[in-house]
């Protein structure tokens, strides 16, 4: 339901004309009052049943980003280390799978999670946040959809068939992990601060497509 929630909210946000910011809407007016590229003006929604009210530019100014908090930072830091496994399951699969699609995946899962680690370490450091280290591991052991070490050393010595099957078991578990982080994050009181928001909303957009993706290959292997 929290999901389903946050989707109609982006769905909402994009037909708007511009981006909200605090509750916020840039427009854009003529000078007939109707709308134009000419100039731009900016309203804030009135509570329900009162219209909004146009606000100046001293307004916007004053108008803050809010800011993050404890449940944001632990959520990035966690995301990191999940990230992270994923990225050395991604790594066994060259050598150790016959078929042409599971390579893809890995590729496009290494890819997408590379980059977004970057951008977490970065979101860390200039929050003054700790960025996770390889001796924090243990730390983040019990984080939703995390493989154990035995299941890790499992798919280390499968090959062929069974590495397919196992690689998908553990990866589908493993992205569904993600999206009960970023729940937990919202559920939290998170998600609040737009950098924030934006990057869980990007990790639960691209983790179900790859759910989607994995079910598929499954069904394809009559798994």
């Amino acid at each position: 339901m929290a999901r389903s929630r946050r989707i109609l909210a982006a769905v909402a946000a994009g037909v708007a004309v511009a981006a909200c910011v605090a509750g916020v809407f840039a427009l854009t007016r003529g000078s007939d009052g109707g709308p134009s590229d000419d100039e731009v003006r900016t309203v804030q929604p009135g509570a329900p049943g009162e219209g909004g009210r146009e606000l100046s530019d001293e307004d916007v100014a004053g108008i803050e980003t809010p800011e993050h908090t404890a449940a944001d930072a632990a959520f990035m830091q966690h995301m990191h280390a999940h990230h992270t496994q994923a990225l050395e399951m991604a790594a066994l699969v060259g050598e150790r799978t016959d078929s042409d699609d599971l390579p893809q995946l890995a590729e496009r899962i290494t890819v997408s999670q590379e980059s977004e680690i970057t951008l977490i370490e970065q979101w860390l450091t200039d929050r003054d946040e700790a960025v996770p280290q390889e001796t924090d591991r243990a730390a983040h052991a019990a984080m939703p959809g995390m493989a154990t070490p035995e299941q890790l050393a499992q798919l280390g010595a499968a090959r062929g068939p069974a590495f397919d099957a196992l690689f998908l078991e553990l990866m589908i578990a493993h992205h569904q992990g993600a999206l009960t982080m970023v729940d937990d994050l919202y559920d939290a009181g998170g998600g609040v601060e737009p950098a924030v928001d934006g990057f869980a909303r990007d990790v639960e957009a691209d983790q179900t497509i790859e759910i989607t993706r994995m079910t598929d290959m499954q069904s394809a292997r009559g798994l």
